[in-house]
């Protein structure tokens, strides 16, 4: 790897790794929904900025309906669920159950588009869901009693929820995928988040928030410019500039690099139990993107 292209590949793994931890310092502060509905409505004029700028097709109108439900369950209820959880749970935790997101693709596309997994899928099936389960038993276990043990499960339930929120946006999208402009589609899904999240803040969370630490603010632009524009910006050039074995197995590493950057500048804690499942979760989904690879 040219040293040009292993900077990028540094910064893909950082950048989406720290999307993360920069949300667990806006939502230990504000309440998740406005959180992430000032996130969405700060981000979405910039990509229809840098849609005009790149002179981008909007989608047709075959596949605005792809466009909004992306939006809606593969962004907006993904990271709604995602912030929520991080909220209450350790980001680095979240990061790793929520990659489990192609395993739940996997299983849609076995159920709903009758795509019969191969054997070297079904193994990665069964390790990454095995380790999804060790994640969230070790979480669980012995944890069900008092507010903090309640506040435990239900941040390990909104995770896999956010995965399977996700899950569902990317199945709607995928027939559209190859038709459309990435910039145009992000900042249509940008919008539609940006309403999506103002509706059930204003619903479930009352007024917004009007101040916050420095901590509230850093993160906030950080997930508006460095992940919510720089990051999208980032994933384009490395869909163009490496194969995709090579940017599903980047995509593995931020997971592990957002549990560092929590243990290390966030002072999260997380267990043996927490990081064997998540090895294990890990390593079935490399299993699964190198059979997927063979199918191709």
């Amino acid at each position: 790897m040219k040293p040009a292209d292993l900077l990028l590949a540094i910064a893909f793994v950082v950048i989406w790794g720290s999307a993360f931890n920069a949300a667990r310092l806006v939502v230990l502060e504000w309440p998740p929904f406005w959180a992430l509905a000032y996130r969405f409505v700060l981000t979405a004029p910039l990509l229809l900025a840098l849609a005009w700028i790149t002179r981008s097709r909007w989608p047709a109108r075959e596949d605005l309906g792809r466009v909004v439900l992306m939006g809606l369950l593969g962004t907006g209820g993904y990271l709604a669920f995602s912030w929520w959880a991080m909220s209450l749970v350790p980001s680095g935790l979240v990061a790793l159950i929520t990659a489990s997101t192609p395993l739940v693709v996997a299983l849609g596309e076995a159920v709903f588009l009758g795509r019969r997994p191969s054997a070297g899928v079904w193994t990665g099936l069964v390790l990454g869901w095995a380790g999804v389960a060790v994640l969230a038993g070790a979480r669980l276990a012995g944890q069900i009693g008092g507010p903090q043990g309640m506040g435990e499960a239900l941040g390990v339930l909104l995770a896999l929820l956010g995965a399977v929120s996700q899950a569902a946006g990317l199945l709607a999208f995928a027939p559209a995928r190859a038709r459309v402009d990435l910039w145009s589609a992000s900042a249509g899904q940008s919008l539609v988040s940006a309403m999506l999240l103002l509706g059930m803040a204003v619903a479930m969370e009352g007024a917004p928030p009007t101040s916050g630490s420095t901590q509230v603010w850093f993160g906030l632009i950080y997930s508006v410019t460095v992940v919510g524009v720089g990051g999208y910006g980032l994933l384009f050039v490395m869909l163009r500039r490496f194969p995709a074995s090579t940017a599903a197995a980047l995509q593995l590493l931020a997971p592990p690099v957002a549990a560092v950057i929590g243990w290390a500048g966030l002072g999260e804690v997380l267990g043996w139990a927490d990081l064997a499942g998540g090895l294990l979760t890990l390593t079935g989904l490399m299993l699964l993107f190198r059979a997927r690879l063979r199918e191709a």
